[in-house]
């Protein structure tokens, strides 16, 4: 915003507070109830070569009308509170451990068209195989697996129609932990381990450019499970909960950090299939 002169905030000041005073329907009367001044001193404060309110009373009149002192005062160009908009540009929701997490594709509908960035904790759940998806989600499927994995299905067709593209970053010992069946991945099957790696060969041949799969190296660098759903927002996945950044400062501040990953990604999508290919190889 444009820097303003200390003379001109007093006329800018009675201009915001007017303006503030119609929009939420306070009188000159209702205004001095709700800061506790007589009202002799409101109408002073909205008389033409009136000085700048104390601090006090400038603040109290921003509290009563639900704005920002900072607007108020002509330091801001945002009339809203600091909370309200934290609260509007910062949400903290729940993330359930579930294969169907309504957030999630509520989220991908409002971005659909836009480049989708992501980094996901394990495999990308819309390019496993639906035998992955059952091992992997076994404990939450119970007795409804058939109707859930159905749904599942349905929006993942939704989302590769949707027009957007996707490029996903992942670290590169990850895949080498799933094709050795270590860590996270032990115990799955050298089977359902093959068909996936065959299933992320095809995607990435049939579907590249729109779909985009890097890895990087998590030694040289680090990120969190995270989603930029092109300008819009960036979601960072904490486990039992999702960081939703909306405001454009921050969602431009992680969709470098994931074009970092992507530059310094030391397998590229123009080389994901062969090295899926040597993958292959490991599974045992």
């Amino acid at each position: 915003m444009e820097k303003i002169d200390r003379r001109d905030r007093a006329p800018v000041f009675r201009a915001r507070l007017t303006e503030a005073m119609s929009r939420r329907k306070v009188t000159q009367a209702g205004l001095a109830r709700l800061t506790g001044v007589d009202r002799s001193t409101i109408s002073a404060l909205l008389q033409p070569g009136t000085r700048l309110p104390n601090a006090q009373l400038a603040a109290d009149c921003a509290r009563a009308l639900g704005i920002s002192a900072d607007w108020l005062l002509g330091l801001s160009v945002r009339p809203e509170p600091i909370a309200d908009l934290l609260a509007a540009s910062l949400t903290l929701t729940e993330a359930p451990r579930a294969l169907i997490d309504e957030q999630i594709f509520g989220w991908h509908r409002e971005a659909a068209g836009y480049k989708i960035r992501h980094v996901p904790a394990t495999l990308p759940d819309m390019l496993k195989t639906r035998a992955m998806v059952e091992w992997e989600y076994a404990a939450q499927l119970g007795r409804t697996a058939e109707q859930a994995l159905g749904a599942f299905e349905d929006r993942l067709a939704w989302m590769r129609g949707a027009g957007s593209d996707y490029e996903i970053a992942l670290p590169l010992h990850e895949l080498t932990a799933f094709a050795t069946a270590s860590g996270y991945y032990e115990g799955l099957s050298a089977d359902i381990r093959r068909a996936q790696l065959q299933h992320l060969i095809g995607l990435c041949d049939q579907l590249y450019p729109s779909l985009r799969l890097c890895l990087f190296d998590a030694r040289k660098l680090f990120s969190a499970p995270v989603t930029v759903f092109g300008p819009l927002l960036a979601v960072v996945y904490l486990g039992h909960h999702y960081l939703a950044f909306r405001d454009s400062a921050r969602v431009e501040t992680i969709s470098q950090h994931f074009d970092t990953l992507v530059r310094e990604a030391r397998v590229g999508a123009r080389d994901m299939v062969g090295h899926l290919l040597g993958l292959c190889d490991r599974v045992r």
